[in-house]
């Protein structure tokens, strides 16, 4: 991986300001299920992860999708 593209992100952390997500793709969402309430699944460059609305929290994450 090029030097500053490592992952950015921690599990039980805030993500970065500086770190750019997207919603997680319509049919992640259908294979995981939805997310509990007050949390949303995002994808950063090739992860999957579970977020805290309010606070930006990482709460769990799938690492690499592309490996699946």
């Amino acid at each position: 991986m090029p030097p500053g593209l490592a992952k950015q992100w921690r599990i039980g952390y805030r993500l970065p300001r500086n770190v750019v997500y997207y919603d997680a793709p319509g049919d992640i969402v259908v294979r995981f299920g939805m997310p509990p309430e007050g949390y949303r699944y995002v994808r950063v460059a090739a992860d999957i992860l579970l977020i805290a609305v309010g606070t930006g929290m990482v709460i769990d994450a799938i690492e690499d999708l592309n490996r699946m």
